[in-house]
């Protein structure tokens, strides 16, 4: 499966309007240009239009939109919108205005009051930069218990998964979630899936253990959030406590947990902690060659997407595409 060209071809089909708030990031402006030339989203960049193509002289982005904080002339309505967004912590109009002249926070904003559909940002700042600014401004979507993160990792082998592609989570947010925050990992994942990939998910809720064959309260924690996510979502076709082979391989998975609908056919992976997911999907990209398209956040009324320090420009390009496929989605 080319999962990047079906979320390209998705995120053609109905144009959304993506911010990228490290505007002054030559990485960010190759990525701008080479989606603006793709058509696959309408870009806002974020700061002097002048001082921003100056980075890069020879790229074209006039068909960018860029905003500059300092130069707003809507900025009153955004002070006043954080004000109230934060009054619970006394936040002043002096405070608000600093607040609305970090490009993070402004960025969110824009996604916050209509004149984008999704932000993209990470590639010079922490993931703590670009959720904190999130969660202050968008909040979480209604219903939501947790935002968490996921990868859609594509197979050059596709023994695994659906045509080897693979959802991984959660590898990049929540460090060590108890068994209620695991659950809703695995619940808001499988409904992922869905949502980019197609087809029925498969959820295994990984562990060291399959079925009972090691005893220890991290399997515990595994057993009890597999038997809380049945309970919250009876409809989704998940399994564990099961180990990584007893999850991907159909001999392992019939020797190991008989019965199972998942167990040897799984294609949503849950790790019970961020160790094992970021180690795991690392070791899949790097040994085996995957490419790895995430980490995609899940939960946020409206969608912001972190980016690795580490990305290329093309990363994201296919970050963009799928915040864009991800704003249709949420409508």
């Amino acid at each position: 499966m080319d999962f990047l060209k079906m979320m390209k071809d998705k995120a053609k089909t109905n144009m959304k309007t993506i911010v990228l708030p490290e505007s002054f990031e030559e990485r960010n402006l190759r990525a701008a240009d080479a989606v603006l030339k793709e058509g696959l989203a309408n870009i806002v960049l974020v700061g002097n239009k002048e001082k921003i193509q100056a980075v890069i002289p020879e790229l074209d982005l006039e068909k960018a939109t860029f905003i500059d904080p300092e130069n707003f002339d809507k900025m009153d309505d955004f002070v006043d919108t954080f004000c109230e967004l934060r009054k619970s912590k006394g936040v002043t109009k002096e405070q608000a205005l600093k607040t609305m002249m970090d490009p993070m926070s402004f960025g969110v904003m824009l996604v916050k009051m209509g004149y984008a559909d999704g932000m993209v940002s990470g590639a010079a700042h922490s993931t703590a930069d670009t959720l904190r600014p999130a969660l202050q401004i968008l909040k979480t979507k209604p219903g939501t218990e947790l935002v968490s993160s996921f990868f859609i990792m594509v197979c050059k082998d596709d023994t695994y998964g659906d045509d080897g592609v693979l959802l991984f989570a959660d590898c990049a947010l929540n460090q060590n979630p108890n068994p209620a925050e695991l659950a809703c990992i695995a619940v808001d994942s499988a409904r992922s899936y869905k949502a980019f990939v197609g087809g029925e998910p498969r959820v295994a809720m990984l562990s060291h253990s399959s079925k009972g064959s090691a005893k220890h309260p991290d399997v515990d924690k595994v057993v009890e959030a597999t038997k809380i996510a049945k309970e919250k979502a009876p409809e989704i076709k998940l399994d564990g406590e099961l180990q990584l082979d007893s999850a991907i391989v159909a001999k392992v998975g019939a020797q190991k947990a008989p019965g199972s609908d998942v167990a040897g056919k799984a294609n949503c992976l849950i790790f019970p902690d961020i160790d094992a997911g970021n180690i795991g999907y690392k070791l899949v990209q790097r040994f085996a060659g995957a490419e790895a398209y995430g980490p995609v956040l899940q939960g946020i009324a409206k969608p912001v997407n972190d980016l690795s320090r580490g990305c290329s420009w093309e990363d994201i390009v296919a970050v963009v595409a799928m915040t864009a496929v991800q704003a249709q989605i949420e409508g």
